[in-house]
């Protein structure tokens, strides 16, 4: 049985029609998202073309030839600099746009962001562990700082869902405060040890404010099992997300299984969430206005908007690292704060525009 949500501004055949053939436009923003990557792999200190880009990247593929015409130096700025933190600041936005919408579709709230229940704050401080214990931050070439990220993001969402569960079931109001609690907790334990650590805590303030630098290809590859299971999963709930946006009890009705629908999707947003974050650090409002951006260009159903949320996720942090290391060159700003100065306002206008929409 398949239940459509209706969608503000569409009727009938044409709401339909954007349900059932949603490739072309998703091959447009896939094709914009890699041209954005293509122009962002080309700027900085050394300005490459990008057809040069484009041209480098393909003689990097597998039976395809290309006139090598370019510099040997282009080819090491391009490949092992700029491109790795390009293609991982598209999956980090892409990631954080998937679990962004999954929250929203969850717990029926335009306002609810991957962070939500304390993914965040579990990952700082886990990241603050290691960088203030004073031991060594990696083992046989191996940084343990992503690995205690992620271990402190699942830890906090984990204590939060136990909270929520004494409660019976899983109510997501209990679990939203449990997760601002637990937040608060590892918030102001991050807070205390960054007052008793080393005087110079730059490095962990860099962390917490987000960024890729230093990216590289093996990054990239040692979070992409994470959110393959989490991206595949979000996407074989996405009908059940339509019939999530009825009520529980309707869902219930046409035979849902609540309750384990909320906790695998809970988990599977986390999921990648705390991958995400485990290599980028703590990049705000791009899991809360990518979901929303596209909800509001193409509609509430989540077979497609998970693919454009995470299209416009990924676009958008591109160039959000784009501008953070160029705008005050030769100095870098981090991520989280370009992508805070653009998403705030967008924040702000969305609960102008909420708050009309109750009177």
């Amino acid at each position: 049985m398949e239940i459509e949500v209706p969608r503000p501004g569409l009727a009938g055949p044409s709401r339909a029609l954007s349900v059932a053939y949603p490739w072309p436009r998703l091959a447009v923003a896939a094709a914009a998202v890699a041209v954005i990557g293509v122009v962002a792999a080309g700027l900085g200190a050394v300005n490459i073309p990008p057809g040069t880009v484009a041209s480098i990247v393909a003689d990097h593929i597998p039976w395809i030839e290309t006139e090598r015409a370019w510099p040997e130096s282009w080819e090491t700025i391009v490949w092992e600099l700029r491109l790795p933190r390009v293609v991982l600041a598209g999956i980090v936005g892409a990631a954080l746009a998937a679990s962004g919408a999954t929250y929203q579709g969850l717990f029926r709230n335009p306002l609810a962001d991957p962070y939500l229940i304390g993914v965040a704050a579990g990952a700082g401080l886990g990241a603050t562990v290691v960088l203030v214990s004073g031991g060594p931050v990696s083992y046989w070439g191996i940084s343990i700082l992503p690995i205690a990220a992620f271990a402190g993001a699942i830890g906090a969402v984990a204590i939060a869902y136990a909270i929520a569960r004494r409660s019976g079931g899983i109510p997501l109001t209990t679990l939203v405060l449990a997760g601002v609690a637990v937040a608060s907790i590892a918030g102001a334990m991050t807070s205390l040890l960054m007052i008793r650590a080393n005087p110079d805590v730059r490095p962990l303030l860099g962390w917490l404010l987000g960024g890729f630098v230093g990216a590289r290809w093996l990054t990239a590859g040692t979070i992409l099992p994470y959110l393959a299971v989490g991206i595949a999963g979000m996407f074989l709930y996405s009908r059940i997300l339509n019939v999530l946006q009825l009520g529980e009890e309707e869902a219930a009705q046409v035979g849902v299984d609540v309750e384990r629908t909320k906790l695998v999707l809970v988990v599977l947003a986390t999921l990648s969430t705390a991958a995400a974050v485990s290599v980028s650090g703590l990049i705000g409002f791009v899991g809360l206005v990518a979901p929303h951006a596209a909800r509001l260009l193409w509609g509430h159903d989540h077979r497609t908007l998970l693919p454009m949320a995470m299209a416009m996720g990924a676009g958008f942090l591109i160039l959000a690292d784009l501008a953070a290391r160029t705008v005050a060159r030769p100095s870098e700003l981090p991520v989280g704060v370009v992508t805070a100065f653009c998403g705030a306002p967008f924040f702000i206008y969305l609960l102008v525009r909420l708050g009309r929409h109750a009177r």
